[in-house]
């Protein structure tokens, strides 16, 4: 099993046991030095994409998930990594109980774009399924995102 760290919709408890149900949440903690972004407008669907680039004085929440290589192989699909939408990186992730050395999905795409307000409503819902704090989850909520005809 492998640690794998969500940071977007699959912070979701419900939505990851419907795409990976033999791989259950065991925490959450903090990416530092890192933080949330958009990019790859061309090849979103309903814009932007999340993503995560390192930014020293950042953090992002994840939720963390022990991953069955099944599940890796079916997560992977979902991502796109076949396609080239996401890369997989390493990443140290802080938790309450020490640092957890982990994998998650980046974008493989520039930064720049605002992503649609269904799609920050989604990952603000997920943050706050995965038990994210309340400031994290309002910041979410209260992003830039693409208006109508952008």
């Amino acid at each position: 099993m492998a640690w794998y760290a969500a940071y977007a919709s699959n912070m979701d408890p419900e939505q990851m046991a419907q795409r990976a149900p033999h791989s259950p949440l065991r925490g959450t903690g903090w990416l530092q030095g890192w933080r949330l972004t958009f990019g790859g407008s061309d090849i979103g669907w309903d814009g932007a994409l999340a993503t995560v680039v390192e930014d020293a004085g950042e953090h992002v929440f994840v939720a963390l998930y022990d991953v069955t290589p099944q599940d890796e192989e079916s997560l992977d699909r979902w991502e796109g990594t076949d396609l080239g939408v996401y890369a997989k990186i390493r990443v140290r992730v802080e938790t309450l109980d020490g640092d957890v050395l982990c994998w998650m999905y980046a974008l493989d795409a520039y930064e720049g774009g605002l992503p649609s307000a269904r799609y920050v409503g989604i990952l603000a819902d997920a943050a706050e399924r995965a038990g994210a704090p309340d400031d994290y989850v309002k910041e979410l909520r209260t992003r830039r995102c693409k208006s109508l005809g952008e």
